[in-house]
């Protein structure tokens, strides 16, 4: 396994995985393209909630500027 630090553990990956049908393996390379996909996802919301929060005037990202981003 590669020793590239991801910024969600990889065995969070797995459980995520073996939540939705517990008797699957889960390859190494497969927990690592899964977080990648993941943490890009939640950068790209990350990135919307916080220019709500900026269109709305304030510095703190609130619940409803992560629920907007979502259904964006």
């Amino acid at each position: 396994m590669t020793s590239k630090r991801t910024l969600f553990p990889l065995a969070v990956m797995e459980k995520v995985l073996k939540n939705i049908q517990s008797d699957i393996r889960v390859s190494d390379d497969s927990k690592i393209a899964f977080e990648k996909v993941i943490r890009d996802y939640a950068e790209n919301i990350g990135k919307i909630a916080i220019e709500a929060a900026k269109h709305a005037g304030r510095k703190t990202v609130k619940e409803t500027d992560i629920e907007l981003a979502v259904k964006k």
